[in-house]
């Protein structure tokens, strides 16, 4: 069942202080999908529609495999300097829209692996797409939906989902391993429970990508599954063992070519990998040149990447 934990759930006059019961589990769920979830017009015909577009997109230096692999021109100094009104702690105006707060709930799902915070911005029931961010090391379920930090990029997926009518999903978890992975998968079991035709996307962030490894390879989880997301994440030497491979499930890597953690060069193989292994299989890549481990979350075109994999 999931509980609301945050303010605005709180104010609601059935939500009563202690609620032990899974029947009163049930009705705050409920109240909160009928209070929560905004109005949309749903999504586009054509994928998501667009959304401070002159800002996010990428400057294009070199590319090949029919545009599939694409070099992108970063610059510091444009980019973090130029874009903040605080380097790296809050993003100049111009790049957010905050309106989206009102469209966003705090809330928890109890799992059996333990339980799993979560915040939610966007349509509670009925989504059209669901875009679920898993954080890196030292990360919580408050990372992925700070306006603020990387440039508004975060603000700018936030707004992409809800005025699209989709759900953007930022959770926290016990791992990187089994019990984590597990809690992910659950909670995308109860996400589809009440929006059965979005269409559901993952992005692992750094060390979350080892959680996107166990997702796909499991079967079931893959087969509710529309795309994955790679940014500044270790590669999947196993990949092509995968479920997700053998579903021929879109792949998105985004990779800063002097990121220090996971380098470079085990990205590039693993999207050569993905490349060689099957004719035509879906996977792209943007290098992010001198980018380092956070510029892909600062980079990546959530439009164009999230449109590229529904249209797969």
């Amino acid at each position: 069942m999931i509980l609301c934990l945050g303010l605005s759930c709180r104010r609601l006059p059935a939500m009563l202080p202690l609620m032990r019961s899974v029947r009163l589990l049930r009705v705050s769920w409920l109240i909160a999908l009928f209070y929560l979830a905004p109005t949309s017009m749903g999504l586009a015909q054509g994928g998501l529609s667009p959304f401070k577009d002159e800002l996010f997109t990428n400057r294009v230096v070199a590319e090949r495999d029919d545009g599939a692999y694409r070099v992108i021109d970063y610059q510091e100094m444009r980019d973090i300097n130029g874009r903040d009104a605080v380097p790296e702690r809050r993003a100049k105006r111009r790049y957010l829209d905050m309106s989206v707060r009102r469209k966003e709930t705090s809330l928890a799902l109890q799992t059996g692996a333990g339980n799993i915070p979560f915040i939610a911005t966007g349509k509670l029931r009925g989504a059209s797409v669901i875009t679920i961010f898993l954080h890196g090391q030292g990360g919580d379920e408050k990372l992925g939906s700070r306006d603020l930090i990387f440039g508004g990029n975060f603000n700018r997926i936030r707004n992409l989902m809800a005025r699209n009518g989709g759900l953007y999903v930022t959770p926290t978890f016990r791992d990187f391993g089994e019990t984590g992975a597990d809690q992910v998968a659950s909670l995308i079991d109860e996400l589809l429970k009440q929006s059965p035709r979005a269409e559901v996307i993952v992005a692992c962030g750094s060390m979350g990508g080892y959680i996107c490894h166990r997702l796909a390879h499991g079967k079931a989880t893959v087969k509710q599954l529309t795309g994955l997301i790679y940014l500044a994440a270790p590669a999947d030497k196993n990949f092509t063992s995968s479920a997700a491979y053998r579903a021929r499930l879109p792949v998105f890597i985004g990779h800063g070519s002097r990121d220090p953690v996971f380098a470079i060069g085990d990205a590039d193989r693993f999207y050569g990998m993905l490349r060689a292994g099957s004719d035509g299989y879906p996977v792209r890549m943007d290098r992010y040149e001198s980018g380092n481990h956070g510029t892909p979350i600062r980079m990546i075109d959530w439009r164009r990447t999230i449109n590229w994999i529904l249209a797969q």
